[in-house]
């Protein structure tokens, strides 16, 4: 009997507890990991923020030993990951603990791969590079948008490169993540709407991807009406639990949807010019949304129908090529609604960058599954436009 392996689906995801408190049971899920000695990986803005005390004393009330590494920039660097790896292996710690944003998750990732190989994290770049399992992981995301709590990807900047590169599999899928809406509310506003528009992304990019199906549609259709519906409140109101919390669950959504899916040529283009420019990654994805829609667009049409419809747009009766208007400019107003209004150009990015750019958004695995094949002109257009 033949068939297609292609038309084959997958669905990978850690273990979730989602809800208000969840963070608080992070020491029964060492515990039952056989820890003796947790790594608890953050940052400084999250540290300050007091999460980090709160996490370090739940674990040692638990009589569990603990030791703190905060040493990760906002897109976290080769060496911080080494450096926390070199912490992780001296300390003798047996289990893995992240509280902060995507780039102590990220990090958190990296120490894992590093302590279980013995080798450099620039070794593991690309697709199921990973031989030997990570340590136990747990992680409590602090920001509703970046999903690498439930996801397969771990994003790593190589300064030398000026490029961020990937490390995809199921190996760097975290044993469990606590989701817990409470630990958002010391976001402000513009982290709060980068966040939340990064979560937006997540979810088209994983709709309209190659590698969409059952298992992810209705996950990044229902993230696709929560951000719609709830992001632009919760931007004028970011006390509000009940709008974090449905924020939460979109961001949530969303990443078990590109996690599996798989993302396009938005964050291809994005982790280039993260990595080249060392710009906010959620940043990055919404200036560059609207363009790679419309660049897109063609390719898969019915598609972004269904986006527009999942944004509230009634699309009966409406042409092709109205439709395609309508969605852009709902996606324009939402941006300007929470304040996420600038231009390429304004963050330093020049003529002579996009080359280079181009160059390194082509070699990087997202490329793979946009709904439409891109040369490095097709590239290039699309960072000019976005200018």
């Amino acid at each position: 009997m033949s068939y297609d392996i292609s038309a084959l689906r997958k669905f990978v995801s850690p273990e979730i507890v989602f809800g208000a408190g969840s963070r608080k049971a992070v020491a029964n899920f060492a515990s039952n990991f056989g820890a003796r000695h947790v790594f608890l990986v953050s940052d400084p803005g999250v540290e300050k923020a007091g999460w980090v005390t709160e996490i370090m004393d739940i674990l040692v009330t638990a009589g569990l030993r603990v030791t703190v590494f905060t040493g990760v920039s906002a897109n976290p660097k080769v060496d911080e990951v080494m450096a926390g790896a070199e912490l992780y292996k001296s300390s003798q710690c047996d289990v893995v603990v992240a509280i902060g944003g995507g780039s102590p998750m990220d990090c958190a990732k990296g120490i894992g791969i590093v302590s279980a190989h013995g080798r450099n994290i620039l070794e593991f770049e690309g697709v199921d590079t990973i031989t030997s399992p990570s340590p136990p992981m747990i992680l409590i995301p602090t920001t509703a948008g970046t999903s690498a709590d439930v996801s397969q990807f771990a994003i790593i900047s190589d300064p030398n490169r000026r490029f961020k590169f990937s490390i995809i599999s199921k190996a760097v899928v975290p044993d469990v993540s606590l989701i817990d809406p409470e630990v958002t509310e010391t976001m402000d506003p513009y982290l709060t709407a980068c966040t939340g528009v990064d979560a937006m992304v997540h979810a088209i990019e994983a709709y309209v991807s190659t590698g969409s199906g059952p298992l992810t549609d209705t996950n990044a259709l229902e993230a696709i009406r929560l951000i719609n519906r709830h992001l632009e409140p919760l931007v004028l109101n970011t006390a509000n639990v009940q709008l974090r919390e449905q924020i939460m669950l979109a961001s949530m959504q969303a990443g078990l949807a590109f996690s599996n899916a798989i993302l396009g040529a938005v964050h291809a283009m994005s982790h280039s010019l993260g990595g080249y420019l060392d710009l906010p990654h959620g940043l990055c994805n919404a200036l560059l949304l609207e363009h790679v829609v419309a660049y897109n667009y063609t390719s898969a049409e019915d598609r972004f129908r269904r986006v527009a419809e999942a944004m509230d747009i009634d699309t009966r009766g409406m042409s092709k090529p109205v439709i395609k208007q309508r969605l852009m400019g709902r996606i324009i107003t939402l941006k300007q609604a929470v304040g996420l209004e600038a231009k390429l150009g304004k963050l330093g990015v020049t003529t002579s960058d996009i080359p280079y750019l181009s160059g390194f958004a082509l070699q990087d695995p997202c490329i793979l599954t946009n709904p439409r094949k891109s040369s490095r002109r097709d590239v290039e257009v699309v960072y000019e436009e976005a200018l």
